[in-house]
């Protein structure tokens, strides 16, 4: 039994290495995946052997350029192989994408998000996902996940926001807006996870470990660390609710001296008009009136160049404690807050000059990265087809294992 089950899970890991080459690289030949993957030509022969009996992949032919000769075979996966949901929450709207099972974005639309509670918050999400059925005209059972992300506190071990900045300690368990009729999995992620995840797919060479630090309303950390021969291991740390000074600022949060609490936007408007510190944090801060205090601090103006100067020292002391605890790492800045990091810069650097790992190992890496929006997206892309593709392989039947596997 023991040996059979062995079996069984290299056969597993070896198609989830085939699915995923086809996802990375796109169409492929037999002899290039068995490159991709250094399985051997028997071995990929019997994967997609059986991916294709079982309607995961197809393939095609693809005429050689000469017109001469034999054409190509190429795999790919078949798009009505099922498909995903990808819900984006976010301080003022939430966004619907529908994407088939060869990574296809298919439908989109956004819907405003109103400021109330918890169950109606819930609801308005199950009416969007009607909507999506409806206006693409599959059915929910063709559905097989649905991936959600939001800003706050995620349960590590069930898909529920523990704490989020519009809905504060209100749970929200994802899995009760799938309503009657739907078979999908639901996976609820902190955006900024999905950011750290989407940059550790970008880079061009395997970096050890990565961080991703999202600037805007609310302050994310994601942690990307690669693990040899396995998926990276990604994480979301509470970050912006670390402790930045004791008995400070009061945060969103509720406590006192949060890392958002200097960081965030509505700090930034605190500091720059010296509004004390136990005012009642806005929800949100429109982008317009961030925008006129960074131009005030680009001319000069003391109080605005300060707030943002105070922002960045924030940032710098969390992020020093974060490479105390996990060694040097890029650190790349993203979110709607980067286009002020030329004030945050000087702020970020005396933060992080203060600690000890950066005085005996230098500055790390720090590089801003636009359109965070397209981040989030790949992330959710990446993280729900690996879950997506482990369920598929998982649930067919064993085949029995090809000679030299």
């Amino acid at each position: 039994m023991l040996a059979k089950s062995s079996t069984e899970l290299v056969r597993q890991q070896n198609s989830s290495l085939v699915l995923t080459a086809l996802r990375r690289h796109g169409p492929l030949s037999h002899t290039q995946l068995s490159e991709a993957t250094r399985l051997s030509s028997a071995t990929v022969s019997a994967i997609t052997a059986d991916l294709e009996r079982h309607a995961v992949i197809g393939k095609n032919e693809q005429q050689a350029a000469t017109g001469r000769g034999r054409p190509r075979v190429l795999f790919s996966q078949r798009r009505d192989c099922g498909y995903l949901i990808i819900v984006i929450v976010s301080s003022d709207s939430i966004q619907y994408s529908l994407v088939d099972y060869a990574g296809t974005l298919l439908d989109r639309f956004s819907e405003e998000r109103r400021e109330d509670g918890a169950q109606a918050f819930m609801g308005r999400m199950s009416a969007g996902l009607e909507r999506v059925v409806a206006r693409s005209g599959i059915g929910k059972d063709q559905v097989l996940l649905v991936s959600f992300s939001s800003k706050g506190l995620v349960s590590p071990t069930e898909p529920k926001l523990v704490w989020s900045p519009m809905l504060g300690t209100e749970p929200v368990d994802v899995r009760t807006v799938l309503g009657e009729g739907w078979r999908a999995r639901a996976i609820l992620n902190n955006e900024t996870l999905l950011v750290a995840q989407a940059l550790q797919q970008r880079q061009p060479q395997a970096v050890p470990a990565l961080a991703a630090v999202s600037l805007g309303h609310s302050i994310g950390l994601g942690i990307a660390k690669a693990r040899p021969g396995s998926e990276p291991e990604i994480s979301a740390p509470n970050f912006g609710h670390m402790l930045h000074i004791p008995g400070g600022a009061l945060c969103r949060c509720g406590a006192r001296g949060c890392i958002e609490a200097y960081a965030g936007f509505y700090a930034v408007l605190r500091t720059a008009f010296e509004v004390p510190l136990d005012t009642i944090p806005a929800k949100i801060v429109p982008l317009p009136e961030v925008d006129k205090i960074a131009a005030q601090a680009r001319q000069g103006q003391r109080m605005a160049g300060f707030a943002f100067r105070q922002a960045g020292v924030a940032l710098g002391n969390g992020l020093s404690r974060l490479l105390s605890l996990h060694g040097h790492m890029p650190v790349f800045i993203t979110g709607p807050g980067m286009r002020y990091y030329d004030l945050l810069a000087r702020g970020v650097e005396e933060g992080l000059a203060q600690t000890h790992v950066v005085r005996l190992s230098g500055m790390p890496r720090l590089e801003v990265v636009a359109d965070e929006p397209t981040l989030v997206f790949e992330g959710h892309l990446g993280l729900a087809f690996s879950i997506v593709d482990q369920d598929i392989i998982a649930q067919r039947a064993p085949v029995q294992a090809a000679a030299g596997e």
